[in-house]
């Protein structure tokens, strides 16, 4: 079971096109074997919440909370890195805002 700020390496499928590729995600929640992740970009312009090498990350990203999607079990390569609380904390933070 994968839970809110689980750094997954997923396999995700592009927006326009049945291609798929490796790229890695924060779990939001899991629910009925469904899998809620925010997208995360190493294009660091992008609007977010950073992510530090120090963290976890293997360069410098951004969880793009613009970005969210659904993806089962087998879609999942492996757990990369856990967020600290502090920033599951600020994830939740700004979901709220924009939810609201």
């Amino acid at each position: 079971m994968h839970k809110l700020g689980d750094v997954i390496l997923a396999h995700v499928q592009f927006t326009d096109t049945f291609e798929s590729k490796k790229r890695p995600a924060v779990v939001l929640f899991e629910e009925l074997g469904n899998i809620i992740v925010a997208g995360i970009t190493s294009n660091v312009n992008m609007q977010g919440i950073q992510l530090t090498v120090k963290e976890g990350a293997i360069k410098k990203s951004v969880v793009k909370l613009n970005y969210i999607f659904t993806i089962s079990e087998k879609m999942i390569e492996k757990v990369l890195f856990k967020l600290s609380e502090e920033k599951k904390k600020l994830l939740v933070s700004e979901l709220n805002k924009r939810l609201q």
